[in-house]
């Protein structure tokens, strides 16, 4: 990497109305052969629907940083408060069936 790349830097700016966040604790993601689709939904319990809440559109590539970037972010976090706790399998107070695998229709 060239000094030049180095130096770079990016400036992200993050407004009042976005910092806030989005609560979801659903994520459908679905693909086609040139985009990965992420669906951020909040479902409650006992409500057979869940509402879309965000939708993120990214290329194969930046799919592929972002799974290596949660990787990453995991394994830091399990190394500093411990192992994250997965429901069973089948466990029908978790709302996610698979997570990313789509049970839902648009």
């Amino acid at each position: 990497m060239s000094e030049q790349e180095q130096n770079k830097q990016v400036n992200i700016e993050l407004p009042e109305d976005v910092a806030q966040g989005t609560y979801a604790n659903l994520a459908i993601i679905t693909h086609s052969n040139s985009e990965f689709f992420i669906d951020f939904a909040g479902m409650a319990p006992g409500m057979p629907k869940a509402k879309v809440k965000s939708r993120i559109v990214m290329t194969p590539e930046h799919a592929k940083s972002l799974l290596m970037a949660l990787q990453d972010n995991v394994a830091r976090y399990e190394s500093t408060f411990g192992k994250i706790r997965q429901a069973e399998p089948g466990n029908k107070s978790f709302p996610m069936n698979g997570f990313g695998v789509p049970t839902a229709k648009a």
